[in-house]
């Protein structure tokens, strides 16, 4: 769902917005319309000396009057003409593009991800650029083809042959090394030969890479004539973050990088926006003079299946928090952006990270999981993590003293993406005349996986003759209120292609995610065990302050 700033209703670009109250008084005021200080071309009063009351031998104090300036919106006309250009908003977007370059094109991510989002961008209509595959392997544009339309059939139910032929016929292979020269120039012949000014490069290859890719599009010019897609992870610590941004920025300035996090790109994800902000009656207890905490689960029941090599060169610090669920407790916790441009919400996210403490180590709890030695790839005394706990705390006036409890993991009992937001109790017990369990909190879940929605817990009146009051669940499931959803790797490359940046990460966004893992990576601790199909090491319920962990609901 397209989130709409609760602050900007529909008339406004029309007729200015009403004055009421003190504003609208001092705007009918003769004296005030009259004031010839407010006149056009007129000087200013002089400021006067004021001594205070009482205080005759006191020295004079010049107070100068606040300037009268007011924001445009709050002005009686609105401007217009040149006056109107100078405060409108300068758009984040970028150019809409005529051509999709993938690197990496017959790679993993591109067979599981990639070529499925182009099916459903291609089925709902919405491609319409040619696709250049850039790839080492020795394939000819036939075996190119093939490929994409075996990995469609294997990720997508009963496929439309004719949208799949429509899209085959887009596609096209560079097939070359990237350290070889004349591959770069083969690709600018191919975008030279369809008129392309303004591809996106997606990066579908290892970060390694993004350094080699980025300096032989330079080479050849193409840096000028497009904008650069990159996949997490972004850089492994903070120094080598802020070292990729440092070479991606000496090829493309920072608007033209779009660093792809899938979590950003999930409709459930981006709920969190219109929950928080489209509905009024929220905002008044989402702060912590209502809340008591928060916990955020994201849990899976697969273990590493056969990518052993890749998870055990990072772990669930490094694959997860600092990406994924870092991104999602933004969105939880983040104050209202000023406007709908990407800028805005990005400022917003990146002030509630860096409000945020460093990982405490000692508020940590890293887990792996009873065989996960034994996984093809996985060093056998990998020291990895497939499970991490941690007290988040935020230093804001929204947040302060409020604990922030974040896990995940793999090998746990259940699929499930859940904030859970828990309420502190009525400051009197009113209803508990059978003298039985006492009345829970109220939670709202906020379901972020598959089954996506909402569940308040509330608490109401138990049957009978006491007054005493039990826990009920008011849900909604939004697939099944609103329909299907695009998948999220389907809407990342379509606003890659649109040049929207909104859901995409900003540098400083990502340095900050790092700053707040950095101690957990520069002293980990000891790596607990667990077995399959547990929440993990049970030492995670040290971090919670005497409380436990919330099931997820699924």
């Amino acid at each position: 769902m397209a989130a709409k700033h609760p602050a900007e209703p529909a008339k406004r670009a029309g007729a200015p917005a009403k004055q009421t109250g003190t504003a609208a008084k001092r705007a009918a005021s003769p004296k005030r319309a009259g004031a010839p200080a407010e006149r056009a071309g007129a000087a200013p009063k002089k400021a006067t000396p004021r001594r205070r009351p009482g205080l005759a031998s006191s020295p004079a104090v010049t107070v100068t009057p606040a300037p009268t300036t007011r924001p445009a919106e709050s002005t009686d006309r609105p401007p217009t003409g040149d006056a109107a250009s100078a405060i409108a908003p300068m758009s984040s977007n970028q150019p809409v593009a005529d051509a999709l370059v993938l690197f990496g094109a017959t790679g993993d991510l591109a067979k599981r991800k990639l070529f499925p989002a182009l099916y459903g961008m291609e089925y709902h209509g919405h491609l319409n650029v040619p696709v250049i595959g850039v790839a080492r392997s020795d394939w000819t544009d036939r075996a190119f083809r093939t490929h994409c339309e075996e990995s469609i059939h294997e990720n997508i139910k009963k496929p439309d042959p004719a949208v799949i032929a429509r899209l085959l016929k887009r596609m096209d292979l560079v097939q070359g090394d990237y350290a070889n020269n004349s591959t770069w120039t083969t690709l600018k012949r191919k975008l030279d030969a369809i008129g392309a000014d303004q591809a996106v490069y997606y990066m579908a290859i290892p970060p390694s890479m993004f350094p080699t890719v980025a300096e032989k599009l330079a080479s050849v010019g193409l840096n000028r004539r497009g904008r650069i897609v990159v996949e997490k992870p972004f850089g492994r610590d903070l120094a080598s973050a802020h070292a990729l941004n440092e070479t991606l920025h000496s090829v493309f300035p920072e608007e033209r990088i779009f660093r792809i996090d899938h979590y950003l790109g999930k409709e459930s994800v981006e709920d969190l926006l219109v929950f928080r902000f489209s509905n009024t009656l929220l905002e008044p207890v989402w702060n912590r003079n209502y809340v008591r905490s928060v916990q955020i689960t994201m849990a899976e029941t697969i273990g590493v299946e056969g990518r052993g090599s890749f998870y055990d060169s990072v772990g669930a610090t490094r694959d997860v928090l600092q990406n994924h669920l870092l991104q999602v407790v933004a969105l939880a916790a983040m104050e209202p952006p000023v406007g709908s441009d990407s800028r805005f919400l990005q400022d917003e996210k990146a002030k509630i990270l860096a409000a945020m403490r460093p990982i405490d180590p000692a508020d940590t709890v890293r887990g792996q999981y009873v065989g996960y030695r034994d996984e093809p790839g996985v060093q056998p005394d990998s020291p990895v993590e497939t499970f991490v706990a941690v007290k988040l705390e935020i230093d804001s006036w929204r947040w302060a003293g409020v604990p922030w409890y974040v896990r995940c993991g793999k090998a746990l009992p259940a699929n499930a993406t859940e904030i859970v937001v828990e309420f502190r109790e009525p400051p009197a017990l009113l209803f508990d005349e059978a003298g039985g369990p006492l009345p829970e909190r109220n939670l709202i879940r906020l379901r972020l996986g598959n089954n996506d929605g909402v569940t308040f817990t509330l608490q109401a009146k138990t049957p009978g003759q006491e007054m005493d009051s039990q826990n009920v669940d008011i849900a909604v499931d939004f697939a099944a209120a609103l329909g299907e959803r695009r998948q999220a790797y389907e809407r990342l490359l379509d606003d890659a292609l649109q040049g929207l940046p909104r859901r995409f990460a900003r540098e400083d966004i990502v340095e900050q995610s790092w700053r707040i893992v950095q101690p957990l990576l520069d002293r980990p601790g000891d790596v607990l065990p667990y077995f399959r199909g547990s929440w993990g090491p049970s030492e995670s319920d040290r971090i919670m302050s005497g409380d436990t962990w919330y099931p997820p609901s699924v």
